[in-house]
Protein backbone atom coordinates (compact mmCIF):
# COMPACT_ATOMS: atom_id res chain seq x y z
CA UNK A 1 0.00 0.00 0.00
CA UNK A 2 1.62 3.15 -1.11
CA UNK A 3 1.01 7.26 0.69
CA UNK A 4 -0.47 8.58 -2.21
CA UNK A 5 -0.14 12.80 -2.60
CA UNK A 6 -3.01 14.75 -3.02
CA UNK A 7 -3.11 17.85 -4.88
CA UNK A 8 0.86 17.55 -5.49
CA UNK A 9 1.21 17.37 -1.62
CA UNK A 10 2.50 13.90 0.83
CA UNK A 11 -0.12 12.90 2.75
CA UNK A 12 1.50 13.00 6.67
CA UNK A 13 1.07 9.98 8.67
CA UNK A 14 -0.93 12.04 11.10
CA UNK A 15 -3.71 12.86 8.21
CA UNK A 16 -3.32 8.76 6.77
CA UNK A 17 -4.09 7.44 10.30
CA UNK A 18 -7.09 9.76 10.80
CA UNK A 19 -8.31 8.76 7.57
CA UNK A 20 -7.90 4.95 8.25
CA UNK A 21 -8.93 5.53 11.77
CA UNK A 22 -12.54 7.19 10.74
CA UNK A 23 -12.89 4.66 7.82
CA UNK A 24 -12.39 1.61 10.20
CA UNK A 25 -15.05 3.80 12.52
CA UNK A 26 -17.45 3.73 9.82
CA UNK A 27 -17.13 0.46 9.00
CA UNK A 28 -17.65 -1.45 12.21
CA UNK A 29 -20.78 1.27 13.04
CA UNK A 30 -22.09 0.21 9.89
CA UNK A 31 -22.01 -3.73 10.94
CA UNK A 32 -22.73 -2.71 14.77
CA UNK A 33 -25.83 -1.37 13.17
CA UNK A 34 -26.42 -4.31 10.69
CA UNK A 35 -26.01 -6.76 13.93
CA UNK A 36 -28.34 -4.23 15.61
CA UNK A 37 -31.02 -4.59 12.97
CA UNK A 38 -30.78 -7.81 12.56
CA UNK A 39 -31.03 -8.42 16.55
CA UNK A 40 -34.28 -6.05 16.81
CA UNK A 41 -35.81 -8.06 13.84
CA UNK A 42 -35.09 -10.73 15.47
CA UNK A 43 -36.76 -10.01 18.66
CA UNK A 44 -39.68 -8.53 16.28
CA UNK A 45 -39.84 -11.93 14.99
CA UNK A 46 -39.65 -13.62 18.42
CA UNK A 47 -42.49 -11.35 19.66
CA UNK A 48 -44.53 -12.22 16.32
CA UNK A 49 -44.17 -15.92 16.62
CA UNK A 50 -45.20 -15.61 20.33
CA UNK A 51 -48.21 -13.75 19.52
CA UNK A 52 -49.02 -16.01 16.71
CA UNK A 53 -48.80 -19.11 19.03
CA UNK A 54 -51.16 -16.89 21.89
CA UNK A 55 -53.84 -16.43 19.27
CA UNK A 56 -53.62 -20.05 18.12
CA UNK A 57 -54.06 -20.99 21.96
CA UNK A 58 -57.19 -18.17 22.28
CA UNK A 59 -58.78 -19.58 18.66
CA UNK A 60 -57.97 -23.58 20.40
CA UNK A 61 -60.02 -21.51 23.97
CA UNK A 62 -62.53 -20.60 21.90
CA UNK A 63 -63.47 -23.53 20.01
CA UNK A 64 -63.70 -25.47 23.19
CA UNK A 65 -65.99 -23.05 24.59
CA UNK A 66 -68.34 -23.75 21.54
CA UNK A 67 -67.57 -27.60 21.81
CA UNK A 68 -68.78 -26.72 25.07
CA UNK A 69 -71.75 -25.21 24.26
CA UNK A 70 -72.84 -27.79 21.54
CA UNK A 71 -71.90 -30.69 24.07
CA UNK A 72 -73.94 -28.92 26.80
CA UNK A 73 -77.43 -28.64 24.89
CA UNK A 74 -77.30 -32.00 23.48
CA UNK A 75 -76.98 -33.97 26.29
CA UNK A 76 -79.96 -31.90 27.66
CA UNK A 77 -81.64 -32.39 24.45
CA UNK A 78 -81.60 -36.41 25.01
CA UNK A 79 -81.99 -36.35 28.64
CA UNK A 80 -83.95 -33.00 29.61
CA UNK A 81 -81.39 -33.43 32.68
CA UNK A 82 -80.42 -30.27 33.95
CA UNK A 83 -76.99 -31.67 35.31
CA UNK A 84 -75.79 -32.02 31.61
CA UNK A 85 -76.08 -28.07 31.19
CA UNK A 86 -73.29 -27.37 33.36
CA UNK A 87 -70.83 -27.57 30.84
CA UNK A 88 -73.18 -25.31 29.07
CA UNK A 89 -73.82 -22.71 31.58
CA UNK A 90 -69.89 -22.83 32.55
CA UNK A 91 -69.20 -22.23 28.79
CA UNK A 92 -71.99 -19.42 28.37
CA UNK A 93 -70.19 -17.33 31.55
CA UNK A 94 -66.49 -17.79 29.71
CA UNK A 95 -67.76 -17.18 26.52
CA UNK A 96 -67.54 -13.38 26.75
CA UNK A 97 -64.07 -12.72 28.71
CA UNK A 98 -62.72 -15.30 25.88
CA UNK A 99 -64.20 -13.64 22.92
CA UNK A 100 -62.46 -10.31 23.72
CA UNK A 101 -58.81 -12.41 24.67
CA UNK A 102 -59.88 -14.07 21.14
CA UNK A 103 -60.56 -10.67 19.58
CA UNK A 104 -57.57 -8.96 21.02
CA UNK A 105 -55.27 -11.50 20.46
CA UNK A 106 -55.20 -11.30 16.56
CA UNK A 107 -52.08 -10.50 15.04
CA UNK A 108 -53.22 -9.06 11.61
CA UNK A 109 -56.16 -6.24 10.68
CA UNK A 110 -57.19 -9.44 8.46
CA UNK A 111 -57.22 -11.93 11.60
CA UNK A 112 -58.92 -9.28 13.59
CA UNK A 113 -61.79 -9.36 10.72
CA UNK A 114 -62.11 -12.90 10.88
CA UNK A 115 -61.68 -13.45 14.79
CA UNK A 116 -64.59 -10.91 14.79
CA UNK A 117 -66.68 -12.17 12.35
CA UNK A 118 -66.07 -15.99 14.34
CA UNK A 119 -67.68 -14.12 17.44
CA UNK A 120 -70.41 -12.63 16.08
CA UNK A 121 -71.23 -16.59 14.49
CA UNK A 122 -70.44 -17.53 18.03
CA UNK A 123 -72.66 -15.25 20.09
CA UNK A 124 -75.12 -15.53 17.34
CA UNK A 125 -75.13 -19.24 17.43
CA UNK A 126 -75.66 -18.86 21.45
CA UNK A 127 -78.04 -16.29 21.63
CA UNK A 128 -80.01 -17.33 17.69
CA UNK A 129 -80.05 -21.23 18.19
CA UNK A 130 -78.38 -22.78 21.68
CA UNK A 131 -80.62 -20.73 24.23
CA UNK A 132 -84.11 -20.26 22.36
CA UNK A 133 -83.73 -23.98 21.94
CA UNK A 134 -82.80 -24.81 25.70
CA UNK A 135 -85.49 -23.25 26.71
CA UNK A 136 -88.07 -25.01 24.41
CA UNK A 137 -87.22 -28.10 25.72
CA UNK A 138 -87.48 -27.22 29.22
CA UNK A 139 -90.79 -26.15 28.07
CA UNK A 140 -91.41 -29.47 26.77
CA UNK A 141 -91.97 -28.25 23.08
CA UNK A 142 -91.36 -31.86 21.51
CA UNK A 143 -90.07 -29.78 18.41
CA UNK A 144 -87.03 -28.84 20.09
CA UNK A 145 -85.94 -32.59 19.95
CA UNK A 146 -86.61 -32.61 16.96
CA UNK A 147 -84.15 -34.05 13.45
CA UNK A 148 -84.76 -30.17 12.11
CA UNK A 149 -83.49 -28.88 15.28
CA UNK A 150 -80.90 -31.20 15.13
CA UNK A 151 -79.40 -30.65 12.10
CA UNK A 152 -79.45 -26.71 12.30
CA UNK A 153 -77.45 -27.63 15.28
CA UNK A 154 -74.83 -29.75 13.43
CA UNK A 155 -74.81 -27.23 10.86
CA UNK A 156 -74.02 -24.08 12.64
CA UNK A 157 -71.29 -25.92 14.62
CA UNK A 158 -69.62 -27.65 11.90
CA UNK A 159 -69.83 -23.69 10.12
CA UNK A 160 -67.67 -22.22 13.14
CA UNK A 161 -65.23 -25.06 13.33
CA UNK A 162 -64.43 -24.59 9.63
CA UNK A 163 -64.30 -20.80 10.28
CA UNK A 164 -61.84 -21.76 12.94
CA UNK A 165 -59.83 -23.97 10.96
CA UNK A 166 -59.33 -21.62 8.26
CA UNK A 167 -58.52 -18.79 10.71
CA UNK A 168 -56.07 -21.31 12.60
CA UNK A 169 -54.16 -22.51 9.38
CA UNK A 170 -54.07 -18.51 8.10
CA UNK A 171 -52.08 -17.39 11.60
CA UNK A 172 -50.13 -20.79 10.77
CA UNK A 173 -49.06 -19.75 7.56
CA UNK A 174 -48.45 -16.01 8.52
CA UNK A 175 -46.23 -17.58 11.47
CA UNK A 176 -44.20 -19.68 8.93
CA UNK A 177 -43.94 -16.57 6.53
CA UNK A 178 -42.17 -14.55 9.38
CA UNK A 179 -40.39 -17.38 10.71
CA UNK A 180 -38.98 -17.41 6.73
CA UNK A 181 -38.35 -13.88 6.44
CA UNK A 182 -36.76 -13.68 10.16
CA UNK A 183 -34.31 -16.28 8.69
CA UNK A 184 -33.69 -14.47 5.68
CA UNK A 185 -33.30 -11.15 7.29
CA UNK A 186 -31.08 -12.86 9.93
CA UNK A 187 -28.81 -14.63 6.90
CA UNK A 188 -28.35 -11.05 5.48
CA UNK A 189 -27.41 -9.60 8.06
CA UNK A 190 -25.25 -12.29 8.93
CA UNK A 191 -23.39 -11.87 5.64
CA UNK A 192 -23.63 -8.01 6.14
CA UNK A 193 -22.11 -8.12 9.16
CA UNK A 194 -19.06 -10.70 7.76
CA UNK A 195 -18.81 -8.39 5.00
CA UNK A 196 -18.53 -5.34 7.20
CA UNK A 197 -15.68 -7.41 9.59
CA UNK A 198 -13.74 -8.53 6.89
CA UNK A 199 -13.60 -5.80 4.98
CA UNK A 200 -12.69 -4.04 8.71
CA UNK A 201 -10.13 -6.78 9.10
CA UNK A 202 -8.38 -6.07 5.83
CA UNK A 203 -8.48 -2.26 6.75
CA UNK A 204 -6.92 -3.16 9.68
CA UNK A 205 -4.55 -5.42 8.27
CA UNK A 206 -3.71 -3.12 5.18
CA UNK A 207 -2.84 0.04 7.94
CA UNK A 208 -0.39 -2.41 10.11
CA UNK A 209 1.02 -3.06 6.85
CA UNK A 210 1.48 0.44 5.71
CA UNK A 211 2.62 1.23 9.18
CA UNK A 212 4.92 -1.29 9.06
CA UNK A 213 6.28 0.15 5.55
CA UNK A 214 5.91 3.80 6.51
CA UNK A 215 6.48 3.87 9.88
CA UNK A 216 8.55 0.67 11.51
CA UNK A 217 10.67 0.15 8.97
CA UNK A 218 11.90 3.37 8.50
CA UNK A 219 12.38 3.98 12.37
CA UNK A 220 14.57 0.73 12.69
CA UNK A 221 16.79 2.38 9.90
CA UNK A 222 17.05 5.66 11.80
CA UNK A 223 17.42 4.04 14.71
CA UNK A 224 20.48 1.37 12.77
CA UNK A 225 21.61 4.48 11.41
CA UNK A 226 21.64 6.27 14.89
CA UNK A 227 23.73 3.44 16.02
CA UNK A 228 26.42 3.72 13.53
CA UNK A 229 26.39 7.41 13.98
CA UNK A 230 26.59 6.79 17.69
CA UNK A 231 29.90 4.70 16.63
CA UNK A 232 31.58 7.17 14.85
CA UNK A 233 30.42 6.75 11.30
CA UNK A 234 29.47 9.81 10.77
CA UNK A 235 28.87 9.42 6.85
CA UNK A 236 25.88 7.22 7.39
CA UNK A 237 22.75 8.68 5.99
CA UNK A 238 18.72 8.06 5.81
CA UNK A 239 16.84 7.60 2.75
CA UNK A 240 13.75 9.87 1.34
CA UNK A 241 10.42 9.17 3.43
CA UNK A 242 7.11 8.69 1.94
CA UNK A 243 5.88 10.15 5.05
CA UNK A 244 6.35 13.46 5.71
CA UNK A 245 6.67 13.10 9.39
CA UNK A 246 9.71 10.43 8.66
CA UNK A 247 10.78 12.05 5.75
CA UNK A 248 11.46 15.49 7.91
CA UNK A 249 13.03 13.09 10.58
CA UNK A 250 15.44 11.51 7.88
CA UNK A 251 16.30 15.38 7.06
CA UNK A 252 16.95 16.43 10.11
CA UNK A 253 18.89 13.56 10.82
CA UNK A 254 21.35 13.94 7.72
CA UNK A 255 22.01 17.06 8.17
CA UNK A 256 23.01 16.37 11.56
CA UNK A 257 25.32 13.88 10.87
CA UNK A 258 26.49 16.48 7.70
CA UNK A 259 27.11 19.03 10.23
CA UNK A 260 29.03 16.57 12.49
CA UNK A 261 30.98 15.11 9.61
CA UNK A 262 32.12 18.49 7.85
CA UNK A 263 32.65 19.95 11.29
CA UNK A 264 34.74 16.54 12.19
CA UNK A 265 36.81 17.32 9.20
CA UNK A 266 37.33 21.11 9.83
CA UNK A 267 38.68 19.62 13.32
CA UNK A 268 40.99 17.23 11.54
CA UNK A 269 41.59 20.02 8.71
CA UNK A 270 42.67 22.18 11.17
CA UNK A 271 44.71 20.10 13.70
CA UNK A 272 46.99 18.59 10.72
CA UNK A 273 46.97 22.36 9.78
CA UNK A 274 48.99 22.90 13.78
CA UNK A 275 50.98 19.55 12.81
CA UNK A 276 52.43 20.55 9.55
CA UNK A 277 53.00 23.78 11.12
CA UNK A 278 54.43 22.74 14.69
CA UNK A 279 56.42 19.75 13.01
CA UNK A 280 57.57 22.78 9.89
CA UNK A 281 58.34 25.09 13.46
CA UNK A 282 60.41 21.70 15.24
CA UNK A 283 62.65 21.84 12.13
CA UNK A 284 63.30 25.42 11.30
CA UNK A 285 63.66 26.17 15.41
CA UNK A 286 64.44 24.25 17.88
CA UNK A 287 66.08 21.41 16.15
CA UNK A 288 68.30 23.73 14.05
CA UNK A 289 69.39 25.36 17.22
CA UNK A 290 70.32 22.10 18.42
CA UNK A 291 72.46 21.37 15.00
CA UNK A 292 74.31 24.38 15.71
CA UNK A 293 74.78 23.51 18.93
CA UNK A 294 76.36 20.18 18.55
CA UNK A 295 78.54 22.37 15.78
CA UNK A 296 79.50 24.20 18.48
CA UNK A 297 80.26 21.52 20.95
CA UNK A 298 82.45 19.38 18.09
CA UNK A 299 84.34 22.40 17.69
CA UNK A 300 84.98 23.18 21.34
CA UNK A 301 86.03 19.22 21.29
CA UNK A 302 88.98 19.97 18.73
CA UNK A 303 90.19 23.08 20.23
CA UNK A 304 91.38 21.54 23.50
CA UNK A 305 94.84 19.40 22.86
CA UNK A 306 94.59 17.27 25.67
CA UNK A 307 92.94 13.93 24.31
CA UNK A 308 92.23 13.28 28.02
CA UNK A 309 90.34 14.66 30.57
CA UNK A 310 87.12 15.52 32.61
CA UNK A 311 86.46 18.39 29.80
CA UNK A 312 87.06 16.49 27.36
CA UNK A 313 84.42 13.42 28.49
CA UNK A 314 81.93 16.09 29.68
CA UNK A 315 82.42 17.67 25.84
CA UNK A 316 81.71 14.56 24.53
CA UNK A 317 78.66 12.98 26.73
CA UNK A 318 77.08 16.66 25.42
CA UNK A 319 77.41 16.16 21.49
CA UNK A 320 76.14 12.51 22.50
CA UNK A 321 73.45 13.62 24.34
CA UNK A 322 72.66 16.82 21.78
CA UNK A 323 72.88 14.06 18.48
CA UNK A 324 70.38 11.67 20.82
CA UNK A 325 68.12 14.75 20.91
CA UNK A 326 68.38 15.85 17.81
CA UNK A 327 67.47 12.17 16.81
CA UNK A 328 64.65 12.52 19.18
CA UNK A 329 63.35 15.80 18.09
CA UNK A 330 63.62 14.71 14.26
CA UNK A 331 61.39 11.30 14.88
CA UNK A 332 58.98 13.27 16.86
CA UNK A 333 58.67 15.99 14.01
CA UNK A 334 57.63 13.02 12.29
CA UNK A 335 55.29 12.05 14.50
CA UNK A 336 53.46 15.21 14.13
CA UNK A 337 53.66 15.45 10.55
CA UNK A 338 56.17 14.07 8.28
CA UNK A 339 58.57 16.79 6.36
CA UNK A 340 58.02 13.92 3.56
CA UNK A 341 54.82 14.39 3.32
CA UNK A 342 55.28 18.08 2.42
CA UNK A 343 58.50 17.69 -0.15
CA UNK A 344 57.52 14.01 -1.90
CA UNK A 345 53.85 13.50 -1.24
CA UNK A 346 51.62 10.60 -0.03
CA UNK A 347 53.45 7.54 -1.89
CA UNK A 348 56.96 9.06 -0.96
CA UNK A 349 55.97 9.11 2.87
CA UNK A 350 54.72 6.03 2.91
CA UNK A 351 57.78 4.64 1.89
CA UNK A 352 60.02 6.54 4.07
CA UNK A 353 57.18 4.75 6.31
CA UNK A 354 57.58 1.12 5.29
CA UNK A 355 61.49 1.88 5.14
CA UNK A 356 60.97 2.74 8.87
CA UNK A 357 58.95 -0.25 10.29
CA UNK A 358 60.39 -2.80 12.37
CA UNK A 359 58.40 -5.33 10.17
CA UNK A 360 59.26 -6.38 6.58
CA UNK A 361 56.93 -3.78 4.52
CA UNK A 362 56.58 -3.54 0.88
CA UNK A 363 54.86 -0.37 -0.76
CA UNK A 364 53.16 -1.24 -4.17
CA UNK A 365 52.24 2.21 -5.41
CA UNK A 366 50.13 2.76 -8.55
CA UNK A 367 48.65 6.68 -8.09
CA UNK A 368 52.06 9.16 -8.40
CA UNK A 369 49.93 11.97 -8.37
CA UNK A 370 49.78 14.63 -5.79
CA UNK A 371 46.57 14.93 -4.02
CA UNK A 372 45.12 17.97 -1.80
CA UNK A 373 47.08 18.61 1.31
CA UNK A 374 44.09 17.42 3.59
CA UNK A 375 43.56 14.47 1.78
CA UNK A 376 47.43 12.90 1.64
CA UNK A 377 47.95 13.93 5.50
CA UNK A 378 44.30 11.71 6.29
CA UNK A 379 46.14 8.75 4.17
CA UNK A 380 48.96 8.96 5.82
CA UNK A 381 47.94 8.88 9.01
CA UNK A 382 45.53 6.03 7.92
CA UNK A 383 48.27 4.03 6.87
CA UNK A 384 50.70 4.83 9.60
CA UNK A 385 47.65 3.67 12.04
CA UNK A 386 47.25 0.50 9.93
CA UNK A 387 50.69 -0.32 9.78
CA UNK A 388 51.18 0.55 13.77
CA UNK A 389 48.02 -1.66 14.63
CA UNK A 390 49.70 -4.30 12.34
CA UNK A 391 53.07 -4.07 14.45
CA UNK A 392 51.40 -4.28 18.08
CA UNK A 393 48.54 -6.85 17.62
CA UNK A 394 48.95 -8.88 13.90
CA UNK A 395 52.32 -10.78 15.28
CA UNK A 396 52.97 -10.17 11.52
CA UNK A 397 55.96 -11.24 10.06
CA UNK A 398 55.10 -9.38 6.39
CA UNK A 399 53.34 -6.23 6.03
CA UNK A 400 51.95 -4.96 2.29
CA UNK A 401 50.93 -1.58 1.69
CA UNK A 402 48.91 -0.19 -1.86
CA UNK A 403 48.19 3.02 -2.84
CA UNK A 404 45.46 2.65 -5.67
CA UNK A 405 43.81 5.43 -8.02
CA UNK A 406 40.35 4.62 -9.19
CA UNK A 407 36.80 6.48 -10.83
CA UNK A 408 38.62 9.78 -8.16
CA UNK A 409 38.70 6.83 -5.34
CA UNK A 410 41.59 7.08 -3.64
CA UNK A 411 42.37 3.11 -2.26
CA UNK A 412 44.42 1.71 0.39
CA UNK A 413 44.71 -1.47 1.00
CA UNK A 414 47.24 -2.71 4.56
CA UNK A 415 47.74 -6.31 4.86
CA UNK A 416 49.47 -8.44 6.63
CA UNK A 417 49.83 -12.33 7.33
CA UNK A 418 49.56 -12.13 11.05
CA UNK A 419 47.29 -14.00 13.64
CA UNK A 420 44.03 -12.50 12.31
CA UNK A 421 40.39 -12.37 14.70
CA UNK A 422 40.23 -8.58 14.65
CA UNK A 423 37.28 -7.32 15.55
CA UNK A 424 36.04 -3.55 15.25
CA UNK A 425 34.21 -3.24 18.13
CA UNK A 426 37.30 -4.97 20.87
CA UNK A 427 38.10 -2.30 22.79
CA UNK A 428 42.17 -1.58 22.28
CA UNK A 429 42.50 -3.06 19.29
CA UNK A 430 43.61 0.64 17.58
CA UNK A 431 40.38 1.15 15.27
CA UNK A 432 38.69 4.09 16.55
CA UNK A 433 40.76 6.80 15.32
CA UNK A 434 41.29 4.89 11.98
CA UNK A 435 37.50 4.83 11.77
CA UNK A 436 37.34 8.74 12.89
CA UNK A 437 39.91 9.31 9.89
CA UNK A 438 37.73 7.16 7.11
CA UNK A 439 34.40 8.83 8.22
CA UNK A 440 35.35 12.65 8.12
CA UNK A 441 36.36 12.03 4.99
CA UNK A 442 33.13 9.96 3.76
CA UNK A 443 34.98 7.31 2.74
CA UNK A 444 34.49 3.40 3.76
CA UNK A 445 36.66 1.34 6.24
CA UNK A 446 36.48 -2.87 4.94
CA UNK A 447 37.75 -5.32 7.65
CA UNK A 448 38.60 -8.70 6.57
CA UNK A 449 40.44 -10.83 9.45
CA UNK A 450 39.66 -14.50 9.48
CA UNK A 451 41.73 -16.14 12.69
CA UNK A 452 44.80 -17.70 12.07
CA UNK A 453 44.49 -15.94 8.28
CA UNK A 454 45.90 -11.96 8.70
CA UNK A 455 44.28 -9.10 8.38
CA UNK A 456 43.03 -6.89 5.34
CA UNK A 457 42.27 -3.49 5.84
CA UNK A 458 40.61 -1.54 3.06
CA UNK A 459 39.93 1.92 3.07
CA UNK A 460 37.75 4.09 -0.16
CA UNK A 461 37.98 7.59 0.35
CA UNK A 462 36.60 9.96 -2.29
CA UNK A 463 38.47 12.92 -3.76
CA UNK A 464 36.76 15.87 -4.32
CA UNK A 465 36.07 17.67 -7.51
Amino acid sequence: MRVRRWHGRRLGLTSLTIAASGLLALLIGVAFAVLLWAIDDANDSTSARRASRTALVEAGTMEQLVLDLETGQRGFLITKQETFLEPWDEARRDLPAETRRFTDGTTSPHQRRAATQIARSVQSYLNDYSIPLVEEVRRGDPAASGVAATQEGKRRVDALRARFDRYMADERTQLAAREDAAGANGRRAVIAAGVGLAASTALVAAFTVLQHRAVVRPVRGVAAAAQRLAGGDLAVRISPSKVSEIGALGTSFNTMAASMQDSRRRIMESVEEVHRRTARDLHDGAQQRLVSLMIGLRLAREMIPDAEGPVTELLEDSIANAQTAIDELRELARGIYPLTLTVKGLAGAVGDLASRCPVPAVLDNRCDRRFASAVESNAYFIVAEAVTNAVKHAQASHIDIRLELADDVLLIRVADDGVGGLDRATPGSGLTGLTDRVSAFDGTLTIESPPDEGTSILVRIPLPD
